[in-house]
């Protein structure tokens, strides 16, 4: 019975059941415990952790979810890690075959190996996004290697991974054209997937896409960026507008019945370092509250959720953020206010729309792009930058001290942006779709010394 129900449709489910969308909404609300899960004879767990209910399977899904891209490289730290999440009701542990270039696959698989099978979800993804791994042999090489890596024999939630660079003509490459989407679908049927679906970056069209075509391949889940700034501020992200607002993203698959994985809620981090006068906004209305934990009850506040993910390679930041989801306190009506229009403050700020994900990493000429985007981006927070007029009497001031800072962040000259040749190498990379050579030009320009007129 479980099984036909991971594969029905969504609305085919509902409707055997007897059950209209709102109301399957009202009971997705009731957390953490929820008369589907209690018929289908779930076990709750003993903890005050928030759960969603994946549909089909009634499964409880943690809605704080462990992204394992910036793992600690070290066993016994993550293995730590991976401990207090499960003690406290996290079940959700995301990694792909490209983080940490394999060995977050591997450190994941090792700390989840240690505890019983039936305490945690493991997703994974198909990271084929060079032209090498389009062809179907070496893309089921990548597959099979991580159930080895995961120690496992299913995966219960596997991701077609980062679609949208390209547009759809990539998309067909990746995974229809080779027959590889077809062979993803057999190993659902098989059981060896539990739940199929895929994130998004980028052109909105490969997005569309994939939902349009839900009746072919009836997606599990999907997983979109998403916080209080990219819900209406991500369109114009780099310049481009391929790119969706999460508002978007979220509501086309709401209305298919399809719940969202979500990614950067804290946006790379920008949220934990805040301009200070609107750190103060929220300190004013809650002052023991970070202004993470003000992003992640943002998010989960939303229904069709299924979990956030938050990257936590260190102990105090697991154990806020499990504060946080357990239980999860859903916004008020004018806490959605103040952080709409905080959103609105903080989409003038010039910033660089980087999440520090390093997928642009290794540089071939050594520049650590992340950290001179992460770099720049806290100059424009502090309101160093912009730079005023060469001839502005506080001009060479604010740049000498722009150049102070930037040398004191990045000690390696070797790592600086001056470093870049523009060789593009990092461009279909970049899940943001940055113009990273010409941010690379902007840093340099900005550290060049100008004389007044």
């Amino acid at each position: 019975m479980e099984k036909d129900r991971q594969n029905m449709n969504r609305r085919e489910f509902l409707r055997r059941l007897g059950i209209g969308t709102g109301s399957a909404v009202a009971m997705m609300a009731m957390e953490p415990f929820n008369s589907w899960a209690q018929s289908e004879n779930k076990q709750v767990a003993d903890n005050r952790m928030t759960y969603r209910v994946q549909h089909g399977s009634g499964k409880q899904v943690s809605l704080l979810g462990f992204g394992m891209m910036r793992l600690p490289n070290n066993q016994d730290e993550v293995n730590s890690l991976v401990d207090y999440a499960i003690e406290h009701g996290v079940n959700y542990f995301d990694t792909a075959p490209m983080y940490m270039r394999g060995q977050s696959e591997v450190l994941t698989g090792n700390a989840l190996a240690r505890h019983p099978r039936d305490k945690f979800f493991i997703a994974t993804k198909m990271s084929n996004q060079g032209p090498n791994l389009w062809d179907f042999d070496e893309a089921v090489k990548m597959y099979r290697q991580s159930f080895q890596r995961l120690r496992t024999d299913y995966i219960d939630y596997y991701l077609l991974h980062s679609i949208g660079g390209g547009g759809v003509d990539t998309l067909k490459k990746r995974f229809l054209d080779n027959g590889l989407l077809d062979f993803l679908l057999k190993e659902r049927e098989a059981g060896r997937i539990r739940h199929l679906g895929f994130s998004y970056h980028g052109d909105v069209s490969a997005f569309d896409w994939l939902l349009d075509h839900n009746d072919d391949y009836h997606w599990d889940f999907v997983q979109i960026q998403m916080n209080f700034l990219d819900w209406r501020h991500a369109s114009l992200r780099g310049g481009r507008r391929v790119d969706a607002d999460a508002e978007y993203l979220y509501n086309k698959c709401e209305k298919l019945g399809i719940q969202n994985v979500v990614m950067e809620p804290l946006r790379g981090g920008a949220f934990g370092r805040m301009a200070q006068e609107l750190t103060d906004q929220l300190k004013a209305r809650r002052p023991d509250d970070s202004t993470a934990r003000w992003a992640f009850r943002w998010v989960g506040s939303h229904s069709n959720i299924l979990t956030v993910l938050s990257g936590m390679n260190r102990m105090d930041h697991l154990e806020e953020n499990v504060s946080t989801f357990s239980p999860l306190e859903v916004c008020t009506e004018a806490e959605n206010t103040l952080l709409a229009d905080i959103a609105d403050q903080m989409s003038g700020f010039p910033t660089i729309p980087c999440t520090t994900c390093e997928y642009c990493m290794p540089c071939p000429y050594g520049v650590n792009i992340p950290a001179n985007f992460a770099f720049y981006n806290e100059a424009v927070t502090d309101h160093l930058l912009p730079l005023p007029a060469p001839t502005d009497a506080s001009y060479a001031e604010r740049q000498q001290l722009f150049v102070e800072r930037y040398r004191k962040a990045l000690p390696d000259a070797n790592t600086w942006a001056r470093a870049c040749q523009d060789c593009e190498e990092c461009l279909p990379k970049c899940p943001q779709q940055i113009r990273i050579p010409n941010q690379m030009s902007r840093i340099v320009e900005t550290l060049r010394v100008r004389r007044k007129a």
